[in-house]
């Protein structure tokens, strides 16, 4: 018999009424916004009220380079969670909201996997409760005042072949990279030349991830620099009136979305940014919110630890002032096996000597995540093919590393899967043994931070650009930006911006092609190599596969 799919475990599932979830933590029933029987937000009012509570423990789940084998790494936050609370600690996970971009493109849902998800599946993997479409139309309705703002006269000066500022949609298109706009005659205003990026890799979803309140979120909105005049003064969307509209549309929004892991436990799924050229965290409100809550917090930073890890510690926990206490590094044998040069079809086939060569990938993460002095475990996501002797080789390895490695078995048995390495996570996390530091000092140059992720966490021997780029991060610092910590735009599938490049690559240096300004999320952007903000879709995209039965059911999400 073969095993049940991750959406006939979903839709198996005795999902709780959310106000029951809500009670569990605390929550009135009338603090809960109800979107149906088994989701809902929680509101401002009560996020106020609960401000003076002492904060749990925060627990990053990071992993290795991703590569298509897959590693687990939302499904071990889930079922870390729930192995926490079964035993004994109360326990909250935080996650981002899926990007509709992936799940009809490569990669699927994500919203965990097996007997280790958080449900309502479809509707999380759909949309939810439509914060991505508020933070697209929010995005898409400063791009219209602009160009509303040029046609009826520019009274900002806003020289047009200057304008940064682009649009958005949630969906993976490659045609929509480089459009012209306003085609079609004086009525239709202006020409000029634009593009799209995807809704996930948008300031504003920075924004609304940084933000700890309604007021932050309208005065960084505010702070967003759209385009420069002829003089080169920055233009604001402050100058575009459109700081007070956007906020209106994300109002709702951004109170955090609970509902519940397939074990009836809380879960925070809230913002959803991309880890390659976004900063790859859920948001800092449904974080801090979940630390007043909970005596433990997990929460997934996306793709490897070289992305997600260390925008989590730069730029999040910086921003937010946060202290993880504890990071568990996901990695499975299989994707061993494939940084070890095995591949995919041979998967399947024991190959000790190809895990032994991939480990050097896990090693460099480690060290890596060690750097900002957070305690590190390894767990890894177990697969039916590995064998006794791979798994071996990964504990030999771990061991000499000092660093204690955990087989889950979460996707198969839930959170019973993994109370060994749960129960180990809050030893360290209430050991108090973590000292967080961010990896560089803010008052370091733009080029300089850059140049210290590229050799410190890539393992380059620096990073490249040509004098344009160079300029344009002068430009910054003179105009008051060089405190800014820098945000990396690379591929996911390699410590270098090359992707065919697995495991631990060294002599190579990062090329970074461009950077941007995102001054409401005061970060900068540094984007490298043949990255793409508005990813396309493969050969044979998920798409193809997703579609509604007889039933009325939705088949093929994930």
């Amino acid at each position: 018999m073969a095993p049940k799919s991750d959406i006939e475990i979903a839709r198996e599932a005795t999902m709780k009424p959310i106000q029951e979830i809500g009670r569990q933590l605390g929550i009135p029933d009338d603090d809960l916004f109800r979107y149906g029987p088994y989701k809902a937000k929680l509101s401002f009012e009560y996020i106020d009220s609960i401000q003076d509570k002492p904060d749990g423990k925060l627990i990053l789940v990071t992993a290795i380079t991703p590569t298509p084998a897959g590693e687990g790494k939302t499904t071990t936050s889930v079922g870390l969670a729930d192995g926490l609370n079964r035993i004994g600690k109360k326990t909250i996970v935080c996650l981002r909201e899926p990007s509709l971009g992936p799940c009809f493109g490569m990669k699927g849902g994500a919203a965990g996997g097996g007997y280790a998800q958080v449900v309502p599946m479809e509707d999380i993997n759909l949309h939810f409760t439509g914060d991505l479409h508020a933070i697209g139309t929010a995005h898409n309705l400063l791009s219209a005042l602009i160009d509303n703002h040029i046609y009826w006269g520019n009274e900002a000066g806003i020289d047009a072949r200057r304008i940064t500022w682009r649009r958005v949609m949630d969906m993976n298109e490659r045609a929509l990279r480089d459009v012209v706009t306003s085609l079609g005659g004086v009525a239709n205003g202006f020409p000029r030349q634009t593009g799209f990026d995807i809704t996930v890799a948008s300031e504003v979803m920075a924004i609304f991830c940084l933000a700890t309140n309604l007021k932050d979120l309208q005065e960084r909105l505010s702070k967003i620099v759209i385009g420069y005049t002829r003089d080169r003064e920055p233009v604001r969307a402050s100058d575009m009136k459109a700081h007070g509209p956007m906020t209106t549309l994300l109002k709702d929004a951004l109170m955090p979305n609970l509902v519940q892991t397939l074990e009836n436990n809380p879960a925070f799924i809230h913002g959803g940014p991309f880890a390659n050229i976004a900063h790859g965290c859920n948001t800092v409100l449904a974080t801090t919110t979940a630390l007043k809550l909970a005596d433990y917090v997990v929460t997934e930073a996306g793709f490897g630890a070289d992305l997600g890890a260390e925008k989590f510690f730069d730029i999040k926990c910086r921003k937010a002032g946060l202290k993880p206490a504890a990071a568990v590094i996901v990695a499975t044998v299989r994707a061993l096996k494939m940084h070890g040069g095995v591949a995919r079809a041979d998967l399947n086939t024991e190959n000790v000597d190809a895990v032994r060569k991939g480990l050097e990938n896990l090693g460099r993460h480690v060290g890596n995540v060690q750097k900002y002095g957070v305690p590190a475990l390894v767990g890894i996501n177990q697969f039916i093919a590995d064998t006794d002797a791979e798994m071996a080789v990964v504990m030999e390895y771990c061991e000499s590393l000092g660093v204690e490695c955990f087989v889950n078995s979460h996707w198969a048995d839930g959170g019973a899967g993994t109370e060994a390495i749960a129960a180990k996570v809050a030893e360290i996390a209430d050991s108090g043994v973590a000292n967080f530091k961010p990896l560089y000092e803010e008052k370091v140059s733009l080029w300089d931070k850059i140049e210290t992720i590229s050799k410190e966490i890539y393992g380059a021997d620096g990073a490249t650009a040509d004098a344009a780029v160079m300029n344009q991060i002068k430009q910054f610092e003179e105009a008051g930006f060089g405190d800014f910590p820098v945000c990396m735009a690379k591929t996911q599938y390699s410590f270098s911006s090359n992707p065919d490049l697995k495991g631990a690559p060294s002599g190579f240096t990062v090329p970074v092609r461009e950077v941007r300004l995102s001054a409401g999320a005061e970060f900068i952007v540094a984007i490298c190599g043949s990255i793409m903000t508005m990813p396309g879709l493969p050969r044979v995209p998920a798409a193809n596969s997703i579609y509604v039965n007889d039933d009325g059911e939705i088949e093929g999400l994930f």
